[in-house]
């Protein structure tokens, strides 16, 4: 059994907040893949459901940001899990907004929740850091990071949800490349190369069209005389 646990603040006032991604991306888990519906449980709300062959308990701790631990502390010792069946879904200051990486184990870099994971269960699981960006200056990170996303976020936000979840599976089957490439997809799709080709095409007909011949309206004395000048 793998936890997935997104992190961010309860109630309705934080829900759009920065802080509040993580929250978002395992509510999209659950609506995309037919999860059960939200209980209350382990000082947080929990779904329950399968992604690919493995069952996945999705956890949004209640007990708000800086006691995350807490929450995720009591899910794991009910179901008798390892810190490495746990991957923490939270915001990152220090990525791009739209940037999305995996990692395993490491240090909290100051992020509250995570830093209350650390004290309940140990460092040793894993993240997916979904960036949010940096306001710039220290002081005016927790406005920041409690103030909802922009509206002119809402498209990356919208293409980071649907890679989660579009890479949810990959991510419980523990293949971080096949969920990366599954976000990538949504983030940053190849672009297509059929208008350029169309584009070369239309140039090279040009080239090797050389259009109708001029038309020639000397008379055939004209021409005779022009032919001996």
């Amino acid at each position: 059994m793998r936890l997935f646990v997104g992190l961010g603040n309860p109630g309705a006032k934080y829900a759009r907040n920065r802080h509040n991604i993580g929250f978002m991306a395992v509510d999209r888990i659950a609506e995309d893949h037919g999860f059960a519906p939200w209980k209350t449980k382990f000082q947080g709300q929990i779904s329950e459901g399968r992604l690919g062959t493995e069952k996945v308990l999705l956890l949004k701790p209640e007990t708000f940001m800086n006691r995350s631990g807490q929450s995720v502390g009591e899910a794991m010792r009910f179901y008798k899990l390892d810190s490495t069946d746990v991957t923490v879904l939270h915001d990152e200051l220090d990525l791009a907004p739209g940037k999305v990486r995996v990692k395993a184990g490491g240090g909290h870099a100051g992020h509250n929740g995570l830093r209350s994971i650390h004290d309940h269960i140990g460092a040793a699981y894993d993240r997916v850091r979904l960036g949010i960006g940096h306001p710039g200056r220290k002081e005016a990170v927790a406005g920041y990071v409690l103030h909802d996303f922009a509206r002119a976020d809402e498209d990356w936000l919208e293409n980071v949800l649907r890679g989660i979840s579009d890479g949810a599976a990959a991510l419980a089957a523990d293949d971080g490349a096949r969920f990366m490439n599954a976000v990538a997809l949504r983030t940053a799709p190849p672009r297509s190369s059929t208008g350029t080709e169309r584009q070369t095409e239309a140039k090279t007909i040009k080239a090797e069209d050389p259009g109708p011949a001029p038309v020639d309206n000397r008379s055939p004395l004209q021409k005779l005389v022009d032919r001996f000048k």
